[in-house]
C-alpha cells in the first residue's frame, strides 16, 4: 500500500496550510503531511504554496501593508501581490489563512480569517508530536537566491535547529529544482530526497543556468535519465497526468523502481475541476466526480505514495 499523504493538510475541507488543516489530516490516519515553504525577509521558513500571499491570507485587507503590493517577476512570469520575503516573520504571524479555491470549495471557505499562518517549525513539532512524517517541499530556490536567500541553508538550519536532521524514516524533501537538493546533500542532510516532476517543461533553475539546453522533465523519466536521478536522489514525484494511461504507468513506475527510486504521485483530487474529462460527472467543477475510477488507476500502479487533497477519502480508498 502506498504512503498516503496529506497535501497541505486537508485542504479539500479546510484552509490549506493551516494548523487544523493538518490536524484534519493527521486524524484521518495519514502516514505523512506535506508543508511547502518559503521565505520571510528575516530568513524564518513559512509555510505557503508560494511566496505571493493574496490569495491565501487576509492581508489584502491589512491597510498598514497596503503600500507593499508590488509586481516581481517569479519563475519567468510578472506576479502582482504581496510577497513573503518583503515581511518579517512578526508582521507576517498577524496574518490569518484563506481558502485559496473558494468558488470550488466553499465549505472550507467558511473557516477564512480564523487561524494564522505557521512556520516550518511549528508543523515539524506538530508532526512529531502526532508520529507522523513530513515531505517537506522546498519553493522557487533559484528565484529566492537571486533575492539573496539560500533555501538550503535555511532548511538545513532549520532541520539541525529541530532535531530533524538524520529522521530519515519520518522525513523526506523534495523539489522541482534538482540544485537545491544537491546543495541539502552537501550540507549533511541525510534523509530522502525526491526529484518532483511536471507533466511538461523543465526546472527553472536548470532553465536559468542552461537556457535552452536545460533538461527537460520529460527527460529525466528516461532510461538515461532515470539513471542520472538514482545516483542523485532516492525518489521522483511526478504528475498524476504522466500515470492515468495504464500503458505509462506500470513501464514508468517499474523503471524507476528497478533503479532503486521510491515512486509519489500528486495530487489526488475528487473534485471534476482536478480529473480526466472522463471521470466528471455532472454538478460544476466543485462536484464530486468519478473519482474512484480514476485513483484505481493510480492505486493499481504500485507507487509507494500518494498525495491527496482529502485525507478521508485518501486513508480509506488506498489503505483499507
Amino acid at each position: 500500500m502506498p504512503l498516503v499523504i496529506g497535501h497541505r493538510g486537508a485542504p479539500g475541507s479546510l484552509p490549506e496550510h493551516s494548523r487544523s488543516s493538518y490536524e484534519r489530516a493527521i486524524s484521518a490516519g495519514v502516514d505523512a503531511v506535506e508543508p511547502d515553504v518559503v521565505p520571510s525577509r528575516d530568513g524564518v521558513l513559512v509555510v505557503r504554496h508560494e511566496n505571493e500571499i493574496a490569495a491565501t491570507t487576509d492581508i489584502s485587507m491589512k491597510a498598514e501593508f497596503a503600500e507593499r503590493r508590488t509586481t516581481k517577476l517569479v519563475e519567468g512570469e510578472w506576479v502582482t501581490g504581496w510577497f513573503t520575503e518583503d515581511f518579517t516573520w512578526e508582521e507576517l504571524r498577524t496574518l490569518r489563512c484563506r481558502e485559496r479555491l473558494p468558488a470550488l470549495r466553499r465549505e472550507s471557505a467558511t473557516h477564512d480569517d480564523t487561524e494564522p499562518i505557521l512556520r516550518l517549525r511549528d508543523v515539524l513539532d506538530l508532526a512529531r508530536a502526532s508520529g507522523v512524517g513530513v515531505i517537506l517541499e522546498i519553493k522557487h530556490a533559484a528565484s529566492f537566491a537571486r533575492l539573496g536567500f539560500d533555501m538550503a541553508a535555511l532548511v538545513a538550519a532549520e532541520l539541525r535547529e529541530a532535531g530533524w536532521t538524520n529522521a530519515a524514516e519520518l522525513l523526506i524533501i523534495e523539489s522541482f529544482e534538482p540544485g537545491v537538493l544537491a546543495r541539502l546533500r552537501e550540507r549533511g542532510i541525510r534523509v530522502p530526497l525526491v526529484q518532483l516532476v511536471e507533466a511538461a517543461g523543465a526546472p527553472w533553475d536548470l532553465r536559468e543556468h542552461d537556457g535552452a539546453e536545460a533538461a527537460t522533465y520529460a527527460s529525466m523519466l528516461t532510461p538515461a535519465g532515470l539513471d542520472a536521478l538514482a545516483a542523485e536522489v532516492e525518489g521522483i514525484s511526478v504528475d498524476k497526468e504522466l500515470l492515468l494511461a495504464p500503458d505509462r504507468a506500470a513501464p514508468l513506475v517499474a523503471a524507476a523502481h528497478e533503479r532503486g527510486l521510491r515512486v509519489f504521485a500528486w495530487t489526488c483530487r475528487p473534485e471534476n475541476a482536478f480529473l480526466l474529462p472522463a471521470h466528471r460527472l455532472p454538478g460544476g467543477d466543485g462536484a464530486f466526480g468519478d473519482w474512484p475510477r480514476e485513483w484505481a488507476l493510480l492505486r493499481a500502479a504500485e507507487l509507494d505514495g500518494v498525495f491527496v487533497d482529502h485525507p478521508d477519502l485518501g486513508v480509506e480508498f488506498f489503505r483499507d
